[in-house]
């Protein structure tokens, strides 16, 4: 009784922490444990992780939660020492890792009473004006907490994506339209007799381009590719003709998965897609393959490319100018999404992003929730010159 009740509580924390662990993954830990040796310590957490885990990039949330979880019963009176010795010291701050923030958070216990705050002098700052809304949209992805990205995740749910309309070679029929039909006018004349009454006419059919997406899902990509997923989910679900990519070592195309109405069943039929995330990245490997492809399939009727990657290629930038190239001569047009554009001394020192940068219509960053609802509204009007690479262009691509 002791191990399924620890079993259920330790299933409570992942919950809170932000994993999708439900009572199928409960009762199935539960008879996993049955079935190893309880005094090894890895065979507990190697049974436990096979059953509740499902996703790649959990994994990290849950060693973090295992490891504070299933410990010593002494350690948290010697962690509580070692922090009081510690904080006597004077060191720099360091930021915790966002795995072991969020399941810090899920480990303190939600019915504890608060500490009442010390009073203390009223001190003027701005920051204590901006709402809790307006404070999500500028937070960096990096920084949030579990209870914040499930808000972010809401607002992206809400995010539409407009896309100014094409002509098509399609024409439809249309009685005030610019161009003659014939055919049409011919046959509906023989229903009098051979006299034409009226003449049919039609008007080319305007429609929105396609959209491709190009997701980088590497180590440094990691983070922020898993909050994107839910921006390109919406997107998937709320318009036809959307075709996402993702890549690290090798190319996977996840459209048909990402077609899933419910985000936790895409998700996970991705993670099962997609056996490198969280790996090495080879940017001009990947765009090679998607040139060769996939390039004449989706890139056809104007088609729009978002490339979401921080450019740093393992592979030192081999090949990645000339496949970049041909890339925005098949768009119409090109918008890199750099999540490193967040820091305000940014500056195209790597190999693969000097090679990348010259084939770019824009170069934006993709960080928080600001800079998404920025490249809607730049989706949404006329496509703007050529980008090159200044410090203006810089000043303006933030």
């Amino acid at each position: 009784m002791t191990i399924s009740a620890n079993v259920m509580h330790f299933a409570r924390l992942l919950r809170r922490a932000g994993l999708p662990v439900g009572p199928a993954e409960t009762i199935a830990a539960q008879n996993a444990l049955t079935r190893i040796d309880l005094g090894s310590k890895i065979e507990a957490k190697t049974a436990l992780r096979a059953v509740m885990i499902h996703r790649r990039e959990h994994q990290d949330v849950f060693d973090q939660a295992f490891a504070l979880f299933w410990r010593d019963p002494t350690a948290a009176e010697q962690a509580a020492a070692m922090a009081l010795l510690d904080a006597q010291k004077h060191k720099k701050p360091e930021r915790p890792p966002p795995a072991s923030r969020r399941v810090a958070e899920a480990f303190t216990n939600p019915n504890a009473p608060k500490p009442k705050p010390e009073e203390e002098p009223p001190v003027q700052d701005a920051i204590l004006t901006v709402s809790d809304q307006e404070r999500l949209q500028s937070m960096d992805f990096e920084a949030m907490s579990a209870s914040e990205i499930e808000d972010a995740k809401k607002e992206i749910r809400r995010l539409h994506l407009p896309l100014d309309l094409r002509k098509t070679r399609t024409m439809r029929p249309d009685p005030g339209g610019p161009a003659m039909n014939l055919r049409r006018t011919i046959r509906s004349s023989l229903r009098q007799g051979g006299e034409i009454l009226s003449i049919a006419r039609d008007r080319r059919q305007t429609r929105p381009p396609p959209l491709v997406v190009l997701c980088d899902i590497s180590g440094s990509m990691g983070r922020y590719a898993q909050i994107l997923l839910h921006f390109l989910h919406a997107v998937t679900n709320d318009r036809d003709r959307v075709h996402v990519f993702l890549f690290g070592t090798r190319l996977t195309n996840v459209t048909r998965q990402l077609r899933a109405r419910d985000p936790e069943v895409a998700f996970q039929m991705v993670s099962h897609a997609v056996p490198d995330w969280s790996g090495g990245t080879r940017i001009g490997e990947a765009l090679e393959k998607f040139n060769k492809l996939w390039a004449r399939r989706v890139l056809g009727q104007g088609a729009i490319v978002l490339l979401i990657t921080d450019g740093l290629d393992r592979d030192g930038a081999a090949g990645l100018a000339d496949n970049m190239d041909r890339l925005h001569r098949s768009s119409r047009r090109l918008i890199w999404l750099n999540p490193l554009l967040r820091w305000a001394g940014f500056e195209p020192k790597s190999q693969g992003i000097r090679a990348m940068l010259p084939h770019v219509d824009e170069f934006r960053p993709v960080h928080n929730l600001a800079s998404l609802r920025a490249l809607i509204e730049s989706l949404s009007k006329p496509a703007p010159k050529p980008l090159s690479w200044t410090p203006e262009t810089r000043r303006a691509a933030e």
